[in-house]
Parts: C-alpha cells; structure tokens; sequence
C-alpha cells in the first residue's frame, strides 16, 4: 500500500477549476458581445422592394459654400427649407429627406440643415454625398 504523507509535494495539477473559470468566462463573453454590437443610434435604412412605385424623395443639398438647395431650388435663408419641407411633407406622409452633404461642410452646418427638417416634422431622413469632382473616392 502506498499512500501520500500529509504534508507532502503536490505531484499532480487539477485543471477542473481551470476549465470551469473558462467557461463561465466564455458564457459571459458571449452573453456581453450582443449588447456591444446593437447600434447606439437607431437608423431608418431604405428597403429594395420589387413593386413600381417610387419613393418620394425630398432632396436637400448643402455645398461648403453657397445656399442649401432643396429639390433643385437654392433657398435664400433657413426658413424656406422648412417651409419646403412642410408643405412637401403635407402632400406626402411618408415622405424621405435625403441630405447631400459635400465632404468639406462644417458638422454643424448639417446639424443645422437637420434641425430645420425636424422643425418641419421630418423624420425620414437619409445621407448621401456629392460626387467629387474628380470622380473618384
């Protein structure tokens, strides 16, 4: 018969503890990477459907320098795209402001442009940017 001594070395590792560290581990990590990857702003992304209706668009461009135009038309001052924005939005409900925003423009100058459509009750609203002139990027 052999037998340990009591106050002997530890011959042997026991890794169950190891193993069960690294799973609750693994448990968390997995149960945290769903609330990391959510979105921290909600967007209203357009769909592809295959029907032939079209989709209003009310198109508002902000150069770096000059008017904003909306739908063509170069506003003289802020209160025109609101009311642009308004009557447009009273013909069509389910109307969709896209803002072509040229890359140079300051951010608060779009914040801006935001502003206003909200005060007009947009709340479809999507970002494009204005071709370079080059073409590229």
């Amino acid at each position: 018969m052999t037998s340990a001594p009591e106050n002997g070395i530890i011959a042997g590792i026991n890794i169950t503890p190891l193993v069960d560290v690294s799973l609750v581990l693994l448990i968390i990590f997995i149960v945290t990477a769903k609330l990391v990857v959510a979105p921290a702003v909600p967007l209203d992304l357009p769909r592809a459907t295959r029907t032939q209706e079209t989709q209003v668009v009310f198109s508002v461009a902000v150069p770096v320098a000059g008017p904003v135009i909306a739908n063509g038309t170069a506003l003289a001052d802020e209160s025109q795209l609101t009311r642009s924005a308004r009557d447009a939005l009273s013909r069509q409900p389910e109307l969709r402001v896209v803002i072509h925003a040229d890359g140079g423009v300051p951010h608060r100058r779009v914040i801006h442009v935001l502003d206003l459509l909200e005060r007009a009750g947009v709340t479809r609203i999507a970002f494009a940017a204005l071709p370079t002139a080059e073409g590229g990027d």
